[in-house]
């Protein structure tokens, strides 16, 4: 898993690519703070290698929890930014800072 991060100079945002390796996968997308946690808002697109991607601009000098749903199963990010916990879900989200 990896998070990429590309700052515009234009305007005070920051293009987030998300990706999951899930080979195995039918579907994934990503939920968040950032889209209210829809796991129809934020789909992936696999790749042939098996990795599912998607791009995502959001608001620099923020941060956001997010995971990634895998076949309706929830994951959190390996590469985060850090991890915080929810007391809504019972569980750690990852973090992105941008």
């Amino acid at each position: 898993m990896a998070i990429k991060k590309q700052y515009l100079k234009s305007k005070p945002v920051c293009k987030v690519t998300f990706s999951i390796l899930a080979e195995e996968a039918k579907k994934a997308s990503v939920i968040g703070s950032f889209n209210e946690w829809n796991t129809k808002a934020t789909p992936l697109k696999k790749l042939k290698n098996g990795t599912f991607k998607a791009t995502v601009d959001l608001d620099a000098d923020s941060s956001y929890e997010y995971k990634y749903v895998v076949d309706g199963a929830y994951v959190n990010d390996d590469a985060a930014d850090a991890y915080a916990w929810n007391d809504y879900a019972a569980a750690e989200n990852s973090v992105v800072n941008v």
